[in-house]
């Protein structure tokens, strides 16, 4: 998701011409850095970046590729001054805002700015709307390469306002771009407002508009908080990471490099976490090549901590050049197991233990999506131990909470994946399931007749019945039958989440009582958004 631009644009399960763009690609992988709202809300100060940075030098975080700090809300005065611009508070920012960023900039950081896109901040400080062009040159001429813009407080708040006034700020930073060099980075936040409706059709048009006018969106709630409590009492640290979590599973289509789905902060010192629940929630988010902003009082950060957020082998993961999400190859209440290709041709499996108990658990070749394969190097990247397996990898005493991802190699050359994985409605998230009784949705089991394998001649078929392929019956039915290379049994994933038929045209849908049929194709309706494993091929973007 980034400006229209980038490497190909997916085509659907089928073999559509990639297309390409001339549009530079800004931000080719995940930005790394540090935030202090979720540390620190408003107690932000000069000190406190300074400190900051000069931690993140001493602990190696920097050199890790941590490089953005980025101010949050809070850092003006409540007023603009009498020529319409915004102002720095001189009590927080004594040497004021290009004095800080000039000395960011010569540690080896790129400094990074908030602001809102409506009338006030989230923090009742002076919005931009109706400043866009003004605020975006002030913001460049005080040395910021990177700004956040959140969406509080908007005139009438309808997804049409959102995305006139986000395109105002892209359009108002290209100019920039081309004028200055800088490549303003620019980070939205309007999907989080879209996110927790009763009906999500504003979310998906959201979330297919903010790929072509910016580099990353936070689409759902807040990380926690350091005083999380007095806000959510009723939210523990582990429901958060796994609500953000559950929110960034169904969105997987849209990334790409320069364009990536934010699921918000790395608060490493909450103080709601047990080390293995802030474990997961780094090796989650790099297998997401998600954005990885520590939000948290970094001087304080303990060894282990500054370890497990410099590990190289899960930051490579994250920094991936193809930039792929990792998607879901199964769930069923306590295993989540999820996938994706790595640019050298390796496969990344993550496993994550959401049970009360510390287990093991096997994942087999087929469900990697690397059926041919039978014998395969499997890297644990917490350990960096390296050992070989046989039609089957095992993640040995994975703690609650906790989190296991590999590196996977095969023994020659590229692993050849085959996209294998759940396809589940993203607003229900019920599972296409090929049940005894025929094709329905139904919650996730994780058994073979849940896991679809797409290929890459447009046919869709389970584990459980690899011969046999998703079928256009005709007359809105589906069914499985034998596969045989007919137009009935291809179909096309495309960039709005609908799963097509080539032969009649008609959108996979659920329908009442978790029925499956084949429908008129609507504009984002929950019925029909969809998502498929990774590595799917994807038409329309």
């Amino acid at each position: 998701m980034a400006s229209h631009l980038l490497r190909c644009l997916l085509v659907a399960v089928g073999a559509l011409p990639y297309v390409l763009s001339s549009a530079p690609i800004l931000q080719p992988t995940p930005p790394m850095g540090y935030n202090n709202w979720a540390a620190l809300m408003c107690g932000l100060n000069e000190s406190v970046f300074v400190e900051t940075a000069l931690s993140m030098v001493k602990f190696g975080l920097l050199d890790a590729g941590y490089n953005r700090i980025n101010l949050d809300d809070c850092w003006s005065t409540m007023e603009r001054a009498s020529n319409g611009s915004m102002e720095w508070d001189t009590k927080k920012f004594p040497r004021g805002l290009p004095w800080l960023t000039s000395y960011l900039k010569e540690l080896g950081f790129i400094p990074g700015i908030y602001t809102d896109a409506g009338n006030l901040s989230c923090g009742g400080y002076p919005g931009a709307f109706g400043y866009e062009a003004l605020d975006a040159q002030t913001f460049a001429d005080w040395g910021f390469e990177f700004v956040k813009l959140d969406g509080c407080n908007m005139p009438t708040g309808t997804e049409e306002e959102y995305k006139s006034v986000y395109g105002r700020w892209h359009d108002v930073l290209q100019e920039i771009r081309k004028e200055t060099q800088n490549p303003m980075i620019f980070s939205e936040s309007a999907p989080a407002y879209f996110a927790e409706s009763a009906n999500l059709t504003d979310w998906y048009k959201v979330m297919n508009w903010v790929p072509k006018f910016g580099q990353l969106a936070r689409h759902s709630r807040d990380s926690l908080v350091f005083n999380s409590t007095l806000y959510w009492p009723d939210i523990t640290g582990w429901d958060s990471i796994m609500f953000n979590y559950g929110q960034q599973v169904r969105l997987a289509r849209y990334q790409r490099p320069g364009y990536f789905n934010d699921p918000d902060f790395l608060n490493v010192d909450h103080f709601d976490y047990t080390l293995d629940e802030k474990k997961s929630h780094f090796a989650l988010w790099s297998s997401f090549s998600a954005p990885l902003i520590i939000s948290a009082w970094v001087p304080g950060l303990n060894s282990t901590e500054v370890a497990y957020l410099g590990n190289t082998d899960i930051i490579a993961v994250d920094q991936d050049p193809l930039a792929l999400q990792a998607t879901l190859v199964s769930q069923d209440g306590t295993w989540d197991v999820l996938t994706k290709d790595l640019a050298n041709g390796d496969r990344l499996l993550t496993i994550l233990n959401r049970g009360n108990s510390t287990a093991s658990h096997n994942v087999s070749f087929a469900r990697i999506g690397l059926p041919a394969l039978p014998a395969v190097r499997v890297k644990d990247l917490w350990t960096g131990e390296s050992t070989h397996a046989s039609k089957e990898v095992t993640a040995h005493d994975i703690p609650s909470h906790g989190t296991a991802i590999f590196r996977i190699s095969a023994p020659k050359g590229s692993c050849a994946s085959t996209p294998t994985g759940m396809i589940f409605n993203t607003y229900s998230l019920t599972t296409l399931t090929a049940s005894s009784k025929g094709l329905i949705w139904a919650n996730s089991t994780a058994a073979d007749v849940q896991v679809w394998q797409a290929r890459s001649d447009g046919t869709v078929r389970t584990l459980a019945h690899s011969s046999d392929c998703l079928t256009d019956l005709g007359g809105g039915k589906l069914g499985l039958s034998r596969c045989s290379r007919r137009v009935a049994q291809k179909w096309d994933y495309t960039y709005s989440g609908n799963l097509i038929s080539r032969s009649s045209k008609l959108c996979l849908t659920e329908a009442d009582n978790e029925a499956l049929t084949l429908s008129a194709c609507l504009d984002q309706a929950n019925s029909q958004v969809v998502a498929l494993p990774g590595g799917v091929k994807i038409v329309g973007y």
